[in-house]
């Protein structure tokens, strides 16, 4: 069992037990067209197969975690404090691209790894390396951009914060050696996945409510006409032999249901919010094509069985 590197609104480490209780019996190749943090990825240790996001600075991530990790761990170890002064070395290191003042390292750092969609100027891993020295040091470990693609989280507040991670890069490394790594929509799975293999999705969610937003990890929102198109891709796999499991917000049961998945709803605490008093329990779905009959075990809700 590997551990998640990075923090991710959403992540599956709640669920687990619920998406084993649905694996069949025997697969080929694994695949997760909506990657995010992994958690199930990691949690599972796939042989091969693929794995996708649409966010492009988290697939630069892994595959620098994949292809780097020794140089990643390097560039990680020569970050300070976030609340330290800004590098006077660097850019940015008393105001920001729209001139605004730096008041911190963190910041600094923040307006470092905007470069990408601000000037369109990047090293693919020194990027990486302030993905997740931020998402370490940041509030809340949220990820969210704003409509222009920029990462615009404010500084968290940490005893002692760890952004190296180490044993988790180099475990993480291991895992994604023989696993594709794509950035791309998700519809690529149609041809790529093969009768036999396992696909998980883990889209963004559709809200619950007026006031409750799932898409604003990443400039591109997943909206009503992506979540049909989904279930479209989903029931494209039933049909050529492909083992599906999906997880989606409650308000999904029906348009599960009526398509013929087996749907059954099942609790999650959101462990990443911006209001700590609302990190509470919320529906969600977890819908599959694999029947009770075909399922590895059937019944079973321990981790510690497998």
């Amino acid at each position: 069992m590997v551990q998640p590197v990075l923090k991710w609104a959403g992540g599956k480490r709640q669920l687990l037990d619920e998406l084993y209780a649905r694996f069949p019996k025997n697969y080929e190749h694994f695949h997760e067209p909506f990657f995010g943090g992994g958690a199930l990825f990691f949690d599972i240790e796939p042989a091969d197969g693929s794995i996708n996001d649409t966010n492009s600075r988290l697939v630069n991530f892994y595959e620098q975690v994949r292809d780097n990790p020794e140089v990643l761990i390097d560039r990680l170890r020569e970050f300070k404090d976030p609340e330290s002064d800004p590098n006077p070395s660097r850019d940015y290191d008393e105001t920001n691209y729209k001139g605004r003042e730096i008041k911190n390292y963190y910041y600094q750092q923040r307006a470092l790894f905007n470069k990408r969609p601000y000037t369109d100027e990047y090293d693919p891993l020194e990027e990486a390396a302030l993905l997740l020295y931020l998402n370490r040091t940041c509030y809340n470990g949220l990820y969210r951009e704003n409509g222009s693609g920029g990462f615009n989280v404010p500084i968290g507040s940490y005893a002692n914060p760890d952004w190296v991670q180490a044993e988790r890069i180099r475990e993480a490394s291991s895992v994604l050696q023989e696993t594709e790594i794509r950035n791309d929509d998700f519809e690529y799975i149609t041809d790529y996945a093969e009768s036999g293999d396992l696909v998980y999705f883990d889209p963004p969610y559709k809200p619950m409510s007026s006031t409750a937003y799932f898409t604003d990890y990443s400039a591109d929102g997943f909206g009503k006409e992506d979540q049909e198109r989904l279930l479209d891709i989903a029931a494209e796999l039933d049909a050529k032999g492909v083992n599906v499991i999906l997880s989606n917000s409650g308000v999904m049961y029906e348009m599960y249901a009526d398509a013929g998945f087996h749907v059954e709803k099942e609790g999650a605490t959101r462990a990443i919010n911006s209001d700590a008093e609302n990190r509470d329990e919320v529906n969600e779905i977890i819908a599959t094509n694999i029947s009770s009959g075909a399922r590895k075990s059937h019944g079973q809700t321990s981790l510690g069985k497998f």
